[in-house]
């Protein structure tokens, strides 16, 4: 599948005010892509498009809550009205409770599964007749590790994510079937160190964090970018991320003791926080306009299992140089 080249694509992102989102459209922007940003926060939309054109870029913002279709579809058309097509649509929306399932209320749950999954159903829809119409082009849907493998204490996030996933797997083929040169991958984050964490909803009486290690958005922002001209099925973000992944393929059972051992502690702080403190789960929290979180001191600037699967070529020249050595020690040993 070939796909255009950043610089020549018109690039949509939903979920762009804050965190991985911004960066990622800053990226794209500095690459010469033409962006559209959207969320629900206009503040953090405005001071966006100023800072990438500020940097030179070319951007525009378009509001929407991904809830309602309508607003998703507005997106894409205003893409194509401001750049006259769409080339590669970037679905990063999300927020999140952390409480345990039975402290989460049926409301909260369906408002994550509306925002982190059905969010994600409408961008595709609103997304692909204009990606048709170019004839070409890509769907990034990030999600999560924990679309593989489910952790505590977040229970409508990870059946959002695992939600996703599946519709992926779904959508892909029937592309493939009829012949549609449009990539579809899904991004798999492990904990970024993002405004998420200070946005999310808790009942765990204290600010939550992310599994450790945390890495830096421009670890995500590099996968999306890569996605955007090559396409892979599946890019992992963050090493720590594709261990959890292999442990759950090897052994579910043993990956429940993990967590149950080093699941929950292991996502609070000691900041007090509490469940009627300011968060994002219904309306846009004012404030958070910034990529980085506030873990700076204990985050990975860079991956590079992530690097190395962006850059094929020189994993495969290593994997055939680690084989020819190791090749040569067993002949030397023998």
């Amino acid at each position: 599948m070939k796909l255009k080249p950043v610089e020549e694509q018109v690039v949509a992102l939903m979920g762009a005010s804050s965190g991985i989102g911004r960066e990622t459209a800053l990226r794209f922007a500095e690459k010469g892509a033409k962006v559209v940003v959207s969320a629900r926060n206009e503040e953090g939309l405005k001071s966006l498009v100023k800072e990438v054109r500020g940097r030179g870029g070319e951007a525009t913002a378009v509001a929407a809550d991904v809830t309602h279709f309508e607003q998703v579809q507005a997106v894409a058309e205003g893409a194509a009205e401001a750049y006259g097509r769409l080339d590669t649509w970037v679905h990063l929306a999300a927020v999140s409770v952390f409480a345990p399932f039975d402290q989460t209320t049926p409301k909260e749950f369906r408002r994550v599964v509306e925002i982190d999954l059905l969010g994600q159903v409408h961008g595709a829809m609103a997304a692909l007749p204009h990606v048709k119409r170019e004839g070409r082009g890509a769907l990034v849907h990030v999600t999560s590790v924990v679309a593989r493998r489910a952790v505590p204490l977040q229970g409508a996030y990870c059946a959002a994510k695992h939600g996703v996933d599946g519709l992926l797997d779904s959508l892909r083929v029937e592309l493939r079937r009829e012949g549609w040169p449009i990539g579809v991958t899904n991004v798999l984050p492990a904990a970024i160190n993002t405004p998420f964490f200070d946005k999310a909803r808790t009942r765990l009486g204290v600010k939550p964090r992310g599994f450790p290690p945390l890495y830096t958005p421009g670890v995500v922002a590099d996968a999306i970018l890569y996605a955007a001209e090559k396409a892979p099925r599946d890019l992992v973000a963050g090493g720590a991320g594709k261990g959890l992944i292999l442990g759950q393929r090897l052994s579910p059972r043993l990956m429940d003791a993990v967590m149950l051992r080093g699941g929950f502690g292991s996502q609070m702080t000691d900041e007090p926080k509490s469940a009627d403190d300011p968060d994002a789960l219904f309306e846009p929290v004012q404030g958070q306009n910034r990529t980085d979180g506030d873990f700076g001191d204990e985050t990975l600037r860079r991956s590079l299992v992530t690097w190395l699967d962006t850059h094929p070529t020189i994993k495969r020249g290593a994997l055939a140089g680690a084989a020819l050595g190791a090749t040569a020690l067993l002949k030397a040993r023998s």
